[in-house]
């Protein structure tokens, strides 16, 4: 933004921001609470499910679903940093919120993504290794390895976060204080700044992308390796059984990566705030919603500790 175009305006420091969210009257917020709420609930039982069944079923405590658990721990708490406070403002004339409360939703939120998709590199990482060295996996992906790549995962996101956190909000803002989204989040802020905000933009898409690309990259190769392997194994089954588990990691990274380039990773996302209220509907709630469905519809050994975990809650 010119500074140039600023001068007329006041620079005051801020106590609170506006969350605008999405427009309409009274009806169309309330369809929006629902949708929202339906959204949240599905997605909060289901990764509370999914981290209940790997704990409590002693078949499932291997390094595939130790990372699976993490997954959808994280799900879980990043549609938690986001959903609440919507649907509060959905209900409430008062859309507030205050600027730390903004600081600190947007830090634990940017934690939790960017963890996210360098845990789904890992899993990559461990699919490769369990499919295309079997007799490795057990020292390769032991329990302290696994530890300390579950570490690096939260490691690289609080990295990222604190970047991108410190930098947006050490900007001056100007006197509207309104953001025009349903949470706090870099692009709707940078809108409200009173300062040239090039290094911050540069830093957006810079670092996103080069995260989305070194995880992606990983990814890919990874799944080259797996695809190469799976084709030259002789049984039938056996290449079923592996694409179909492989199929819904891959789908969980389509998902999230393709939302997250639309939103972060290209030039003119800070641009489009309504789209972005829309693909940020999908990050937010509906991915955290479908991760558990995938890996579980698509999962024998999961849906066998689901009717096991059934069975012994129906014997009791």
């Amino acid at each position: 933004m010119s500074p140039l175009r600023n001068r007329n305006l006041s620079v005051m420091p801020l106590q609170e921001f506006v969350l605008d969210g999405f427009g309409g009257g009274p009806q169309t917020q309330a369809l929006l609470f629902a949708l929202f709420l339906a959204l949240y609930v599905v997605a909060v039982l289901g990764n509370l499910t999914m981290i209940v069944v790997i704990t409590l079923d002693a078949r499932l405590h291997s390094p595939v679903y130790f990372f699976l658990k993490n997954l959808s721990f994280v799900d879980l708490c990043y549609s938690s940093v986001i959903a609440p406070k919507a649907l509060a403002t959905f209900l409430s004339s008062s859309k507030v919120i205050t600027f730390e409360g903004c600081a600190t939703q947007f830090f634990f939120f940017s934690l939790l993504v960017t963890t996210e998709g360098f845990l789904l590199a890992v899993m990559a990482y461990d699919r490769f290794v369990a499919i295309c060295s079997p007799l490795r996996y057990p020292i390769t992906m032991r329990p302290s390895v696994c530890a300390r790549l579950m570490l690096g995962c939260y490691s690289g996101g609080s990295f990222n976060s604190i970047l991108q956190t410190s930098f947006t909000f050490s900007l001056p803002f100007c006197s509207s204080n309104h953001i025009d989204h349903f949470f706090c989040d870099v692009p709707p802020l940078l809108k409200l700044a009173c300062a040239d905000t090039t290094i911050n933009e540069l830093l957006l898409f810079g670092l996103c992308g080069l995260i989305i690309v070194g995880t992606i990259l990983v990814i890919f190769i990874s799944y080259g390796y797996i695809t190469v392997t799976i084709l030259r194994m002789r049984s039938g089954g056996g290449r079923h059984k592996l694409f179909s588990t492989c199929g819904s990691h891959m789908t969980a990274v389509s998902l999230l990566y393709g939302t997250v380039f639309v939103m972060y990773a290209q030039p003119g996302a800070v641009e489009s705030m309504e789209q972005g209220k829309v693909v940020s509907i999908f990050y937010t709630l509906v991915i955290p919603m479908l991760n558990p469905l995938i890996y579980s519809l698509r999962n024998k050994d999961v849906k066998d500790a689901l009717r096991r975990l059934g069975q012994r809650h129906t014997a009791t």
